[in-house]
């Protein structure tokens, strides 16, 4: 469900997508990094890849951060709806807060999937680039959840309080 919380009108920045008003370099930027992470060389030569104690239990605990991040990103879409939705972190003219369903456990759930997935993916092939590339999307994904908070702020009045009580990418921790 949706917060009935006023909305403030932002004024929509409309220029060509290209000088990135909106946050268009970001999306690129995002792109490019869950495609190295997913694509990406695995280890340079000479390495090997990373080893884990219990070698069987490792790609399980990978294959089920990878369905846990699935299952919290599309489900952050849904609960979005198509009024919201929007690849770029600035909001929709007509968007409204949403602060249930998987909002409840993190404000950002599509972006915390996105860095189960990554992790998961990264146990999965043990590759230490892969885990490097990871690392950078979580520090990625941080620097543009602070940008994207900051139009939300300007948007959503209530928006400060929801902050309050609820963590940002990390369900209780951060």
């Amino acid at each position: 469900m949706a917060s009935d919380t006023a909305q403030t009108t932002l004024p929509a920045p409309r220029a060509p997508w290209w000088k990135g008003t909106r946050g268009e370099w970001y999306v690129v930027a995002q792109v490019a990094l869950m495609a190295l992470v997913l694509l990406g060389p695995r280890t340079w030569r000479g390495a090997g890849l990373l080893s884990f104690p219990y070698p069987k239990a490792w790609p399980v605990a990978g294959l089920v951060l990878i369905v846990t991040g699935a299952i919290l990103g599309i489900s952050g879409g849904f609960w979005l709806g198509q009024r919201n939705i929007t690849p770029l972190p600035y909001p929709r003219d007509k968007a409204r807060m949403v602060d249930s369903g998987p909002y409840r456990l993190v404000r950002h759930p599509m972006y915390a999937g996105g860095i189960l997935i990554a992790f998961g993916w990264t146990i999965w092939v043990r590759g230490p680039l892969t885990l490097l590339y990871t690392l950078v999307l979580v520090v990625f994904a941080d620097i543009k959840s602070r940008r994207e908070e900051r139009w939300l702020q300007a948007k959503f009045p209530g928006y400060a309080d929801y902050q309050a009580r609820v963590r940002k990418l990390i369900p209780f921790v951060y």
